[in-house]
């Protein structure tokens, strides 16, 4: 399959939807200088490409519950290709879960686990290695601050490939 090509107006589009999901198509088509029609069929394109993945809101969770955001970093016991897609299918059913990323060096994965407490989340670690997932070691790091949270840098990461 090859890669869709993508015009300054396109990489515009994608960088007001990372920072604005909401915006009306109408404002998004003023934004980059394009009428409604063409810029819906920019979008749409994009979004069959699968570039779009989702529209989503961004909750304020503090204000919402009470939280806290743990990063674990995952050792399996073996790393026989059955044994990542065991770990990686037990992964997919915690909610609590948000994302896990397969790693290449001293880790096989970084995950984020967001759960009401430390009590909870210790629970959560504790049924995944009874569930036979072949953790071996785990390392866990709670998040005590935001700094930042920003949308990928698109027009850097595709400067010059357009």
């Amino acid at each position: 399959m090859r890669p869709l090509a993508l015009d300054d107006r396109d990489i515009a589009i994608l960088s007001i939807l990372t920072r604005e999901g909401r915006i009306s198509k109408a404002d998004l088509a003023r934004r980059v200088n394009l009428s409604p029609t063409p810029c819906w069929q920019r979008l749409h394109r994009m979004e069959e490409a699968g570039l779009i993945r989702a529209y989503r809101a961004e909750v304020a969770l503090a204000k919402l519950a009470q939280h806290v955001v743990v990063f674990v970093t995952i050792e399996l016991e073996s790393h026989r290709a059955e044994s990542f897609q065991t770990f990686e299918r037990a992964v997919a059913r915690i909610d609590e879960i948000t994302f896990c990323w397969a790693l290449g060096g001293g880790y096989d994965y970084l995950m984020q686990v967001i759960t009401r407490d430390v009590a909870s989340y210790q629970a959560l670690m504790d049924a995944l290695l009874e569930s036979r997932a072949g953790v071996k070691r785990y390392f866990s790091y709670i998040v005590t601050k935001d700094v930042k949270a920003a949308p990928p840098p698109l027009a850097a990461l595709l400067d010059g490939s357009s």
